[in-house]
């Protein structure tokens, strides 16, 4: 099939398309928005200051230039309301998101308001198309699976999501749709930014209407792929669904920093299938081994696979995302993938088990603590790691990072919740000063037990995976006065009483039987209805709201 010729004989490939300023020139024009006097302290800046990052103006304040790791003040004379009055002037109307742009740039002006509606701070961030983000992730990108992006603010998920874009289309030659709620991904104006490539851009009016145009997309305009950024509603998790449900690779970002957060979030866990509480059979409930409510995904996800960015070199992937949340469920630790670009050095992958989820039919996951970037010297042994603990308490030192492997999440957040002693649970044992474990996860030599024995980690064995146990062991770390359990158990049946108060039945932790009958005798007290579940020893109270009383 021969290409169609244009004016003057030449071939649709022979063209040379017009994609827009360079770098320099798109930074030039955000600067060129800014007071004479703000331009010209930016120009004087050492270039050794790095990339600029953002610009912030708030009325009454000295003006701000923000770079990697440090902040510049733009001169000592404070932001006047003729200042704002000017940007404002030359960026034009703000959106309903209270954002604006600069056509055919990825810069983007947010505005902050007064109760009035005035404009009294202005957020100038610096939009760049870098490439080479996504090679990390490039394997499941071209193979068409349908790719979830999870990340804390500013770690990259936009710019992984516009390269996302541009390789599909232009690379894998496939028909991509970009729904552009605020403009972010190819940036503003009616002209896309040449960071998305050959692929076409969808613009949203208000950011509410975004689920309506994710849908239009699929029926009008025959998309391959379809990207979006920020899924955050209801109706935006349904129209994902959708999508993926008529073969369409979807490319997304979704609020939330983990697969944990999404897992409890009752508005967007859908694209993780949706979980429900099923009722088992008694025979079935021996037969896994699990009480006879159980947590269960409704359907197939949404997405393939989950990435989690940690950091601009450093993701964690997920999947097949199906039986990733069917482990998560069930209490099984999954192992993930953790992927890291080396500069000079390629692309390293290892697996990590996460920690087993607490294995009550009725639970709660918490998110993880951040990664962090740079740590001291780890402790060489356990006595080490206490008298560093215990200086550290007093004296306001660092917080112990404790990896739990086969231990509980949810009883150790709420023995450190108990205690108030400066504990952070890491997700990775590559991340921790310490390991806890139980005794058959131990005599097992499981993968990350035995990564912490050789970089000299120190590991604890707790005899039972129990709160009692678990803040025993933390008391003891701290040299703390013993906690009496009973006055522990009574203060989580009065904050369950509480919680039930506002609709929400409750479940506690198990205890004995004696303990157990001082929570009946509190919860009746106070009007409400408890009921034991479970089997010893793991026999417990689930404290009903009024509306479930009977």
């Amino acid at each position: 099939m021969r290409l169609p010729h244009c004016e003057g004989g030449k071939r649709l490939t022979d063209l040379q398309f017009d994609f827009g300023p360079s770098f320099e020139e798109e930074l030039e024009l955000l600067v060129g928005k800014l007071p004479a006097r703000l331009r010209d302290a930016l120009h004087g800046l050492p270039p050794e200051m790095g990339d600029l990052l953002e610009i912030v103006l708030d009325l009454g304040r000295e003006p701000e230039a923000r770079f990697e790791g440090q902040e510049v003040v733009l001169g000592h004379e404070v932001v006047s309301p003729a200042d704002i009055a000017h940007v404002v002037g030359q960026v034009g109307t703000f959106g309903g998101d209270n954002r604006a742009g600069i056509a055919r740039t990825l810069h983007r002006i947010s505005a902050m308001r007064n109760r009035t509606g005035e404009i009294v701070g202005l957020t100038c961030r610096v939009g760049r198309a870098v490439t080479g983000r996504v090679e990390i992730i490039k394997d499941i990108v071209i193979s068409g699976q349908s790719l979830l992006l999870l990340g804390k603010p500013g770690v990259g998920k936009t710019t992984m999501l516009r390269e996302v874009a541009r390789i599909l289309a232009e690379e894998s030659r496939k028909r991509v749709v970009v729904v552009d709620t605020s403009n972010e991904i190819a940036g503003d104006g009616d002209i896309p930014h040449r960071g998305i490539g050959r692929a076409r851009r969808m613009q949203v009016a208000r950011p509410e209407l975004q689920h309506a145009v994710m849908i239009e997309a699929v029926e009008n305009h025959m998309p391959e792929v379809i990207v979006i950024d920020e899924i955050g509603t209801e109706l935006e998790a349904v129209a994902a669904r959708t999508i993926a449900e008529r073969g369409v690779q979807l490319v997304a970002t979704a609020h939330g920093n983990t697969l944990d957060n999404l897992l409890v979030n009752p508005t967007l866990n859908d694209l993780l299938g949706g979980i429900q509480t099923v009722t088992l059979s008694d025979e079935e409930a021996r037969r896994r081994g699990t009480q006879k409510s159980v947590l269960e995904r409704k359907a197939p996800p949404t997405f393939d696979a989950l990435v989690e960015i940690v950091d601009r070199h450093r993701v964690t992937v997920h999947m097949p995302l199906s039986d990733v949340v069917d482990d998560a469920l069930r209490g099984r630790p999954h192992p993930a993938q953790l992927r890291e670009l080396r500069d000079g050095r390629g692309m390293t992958t290892r697996l990590v088990e996460p920690t087993a989820f607490d294995d009550r039919g009725s639970r709660e996951l918490f998110g993880v603590e951040p990664m962090p970037a740079a740590r001291g010297r780890r402790p060489t042994s356990l006595a080490e790691l206490v008298e560093g603990r215990v200086q550290g308490l007093s004296g306001g030192g660092a917080d112990t990072s404790v990896f739990p492997y086969g231990v509980s999440r949810v009883y150790l957040e709420q023995a450190v919740r108990e205690l108030k002693v400066p504990v952070k649970i890491q997700h990775h044992v590559d991340d921790a000063d310490m390991v806890l474990t139980l005794k058959n996860y131990y005599r097992r030599q499981d993968s990350p037990l035995r990564a912490a024995e050789a970089d000299g980690i120190p590991i604890s064995i707790l005899r039972s995976n129990t709160v009692s146990q678990i803040r025993s062991f933390l008391s003891q770390l701290y040299n703390l006065e013993p906690v009496d359990p009973t006055d522990a158990a009574l203060k989580e049946a009065r904050d369950g009483i509480e919680r039930a108060r506002l609709g929400t039945a409750v479940e506690l932790a198990p205890q004995n039987a004696y303990i157990r009958r001082l929570q009946h005798q509190l919860v009746e007290e106070h009007e409400l209805v408890a009921r034991s579940t479970g089997k010893e020893p793991r026999r417990r109270l689930r404290i009903y709201p009024a509306s479930q009383a009977s």
